[in-house]
């Protein structure tokens, strides 16, 4: 950051911004100031009004009340073309590029460049190449711009995006949880460019749940709690309880290891032995147990097998080999149904696409799993037993803290960590002794994050084994007992989780394929 910035003027003032939907207040007077050359990170929980503040800055909300001042000329509201004249861009969590274009096209949608020939115009494709060469070279990123956008990784798919602002010559740059499907590698480079737009002069908002990336990029911050401003200054001058306090007024348990030792003299609550995947590719000749009170972590880059091991474990990834025992017992699933009859449960890493039913209340999502196990119809009968669904909703409701208005309101109105704990809540039902955490809090903010590990230690407590898969180091060290580190489809070391580090766990996970085998 530039040292002087904050004797500037400020490039974008948000003065008493007010912003209500139907007489509630997402927003209540919010103060938010934005000087070139600084990363400024936005906190605050789920809920807190971060998305509804930045999507005033870019125009698609209006505010109810307040002022907006670019440049020192203010506006009651921006639109979303004034927006983009002014140099105000926004790289959403769910990225806007068109799969089905390449990399190059995806970079000028919307201002296709025309030359006349013949007395026609055509798409002039060397001056594309030639900008884009440009933008890329700047950004210091290798791209193959004919590759389709969908073939590339979620990284360089984020890099088009980040290269589509500049382009635009974006002086301000909005990134909504940028990492949270991103490799540590590619949060490393990812960082590079975000540093690179801060020392050319570009204002950059970043919102983010994760302390040590605030940390890492964090020049000054702002924290938003229930659409109202709690504090503002220089990440340098404050520590983590600090922002902690500020994002939920309380402080925060933020380690969940067992208190007492594992004894793992006695036989292991669960044995998974030979597990490989139908490709043996995927998932490769995988053992290990989990004993009372236990969590074990899977802990390993993006791509290395981890997520196709649990859908292994669970039956939804056919199996060439392998078997898993409970107690002493066999329960290994020829499928998910299966699965979860035999007292399985699995919180998939996709809430969205895998994990909820976006069209069904809170009720029906709770209540599926349950009618899935007792039912002999595979939950069509359970789904009409709508006294008993509402019974079991209320119950979980209240057992998971689940923030809403009511169980029948659809399930898409919850912030991301109360759908989690909707989610946990409807494998509790099915009483399972099995739980598979596949990235359980990801999108989610630190309140919700510490709820979710206090869920996760009472179960492990009270005799379940609990396994979780996690992209975030510093989540590993902080819950789990034991943290297995995956690589190319197998288990290279089972580390303690009371003293392995995030640099150990890395040079693990990055060891070449050969040393793994």
């Amino acid at each position: 950051m530039v040292e002087t910035a904050t004797n500037l003027r400020p490039l974008v003032e948000m003065r008493g911004i007010v912003k209500t939907f139907g007489g509630v207040h997402a927003l209540k007077g919010v103060d938010l100031n934005i000087y070139p050359g600084e990363v400024h990170v936005i906190l605050g929980e789920n809920g807190a009004g971060k998305s509804t503040l930045m999507k005033i800055l870019s125009g698609t909300y209006q505010p109810s009340d307040g002022r907006i001042f670019v440049d020192g000329t203010e506006y009651t509201h921006l639109t979303p073309v004034q927006a983009t004249h002014l140099g105000i861009a926004i790289i959403y969590q769910e990225l806007s590029v068109i799969n089905e274009l390449s990399a190059l096209e995806n970079l000028f949608v919307g201002r296709i460049p025309v030359r006349r020939r013949f007395g026609f115009g055509v798409v002039d494709w060397a001056l594309m190449r030639r900008e884009a060469a440009e933008i890329l070279k700047k950004l210091a990123v290798t791209l193959n711009l004919d590759t389709p956008v969908r073939n590339l990784p979620i990284a360089h798919r984020q890099v088009i995006e980040i290269a589509k602002a500049l382009m635009l010559n974006a002086r301000v740059v909005v990134m909504d949880e940028p990492t949270s499907s991103l490799t540590t590698l590619e949060v490393r480079s990812l960082f590079k460019i975000v540093r690179q737009l801060r020392d050319a002069g570009t204002a950059v908002l970043f919102i983010s749940h994760k302390f040590d990336e605030v940390r890492a990029i964090g020049d000054r911050f702002s924290v938003l709690k229930d659409g109202a401003t709690t504090g503002t200054g220089m990440i340098a001058d404050t520590t983590n309880d600090d922002l902690i306090r500020m994002m939920v007024g309380r402080a925060v348990k933020q380690y969940f290891r067992n208190e007492q030792p594992v004894d793992r003299r006695q036989a292991p609550v669960l044995k998974v032995s030979h597990v490989s995947s139908r490709d043996r590719r995927q998932v490769v000749d995988v053992s290990f147990e989990v004993y009372k009170g236990e969590i074990i972590g899977f802990a390993g880059l993006i791509g290395s097998g981890r997520t196709e091991l649990m859908n292994c474990l669970f039956g939804t990834m056919a199996r060439s080999s392998g078997r898993i025992e409970l107690n002493g017992r066999d329960i290994t699933p020829r499928g998910p149904v299966e699965a979860v009859k035999r007292a399985m449960a699995y919180i998939t890493e996709s809430r969205r696409q895998t994990g909820f039913m976006p069209n069904f209340s809170i009720e029906n999502n709770i209540a599926v799993s349950r009618s899935v196990k007792i039912s002999p119809l595979r939950g069509t009968w359970g789904l009409i037993r709508s006294r008993e669904d509402h019974r079991l909703a209320e119950e979980q409701r209240k057992a998971m803290a689940v923030k809403c208005a009511s169980v029948r309101q659809n399930i898409t109105e919850l912030s991301g960590g109360n759908q989690q704990k909707v989610l946990i809540g409807k494998w509790m039902c099915t009483q399972p002794d099995v739980f598979i955490f596949d990235e359980p809090t990801r999108g989610i903010d630190v309140g919700a994050k510490a709820e979710i590990y206090r869920i996760m230690r009472a179960l492990s407590n009270s005799g379940k084994a609990i396994i979780m898969v996690s992209s975030e180091l510093p989540e590993i060290l902080a819950i789990c007992d034991r943290v297995a580190v995956f690589k190319t489809g197998r288990i290279v070391q089972v580390l303690d989780g009371a003293t392995a580090t995030e640099e150990q766990i890395l040079d693990l996970a990055l060891i070449r394929e050969e040393t793994a085998k």
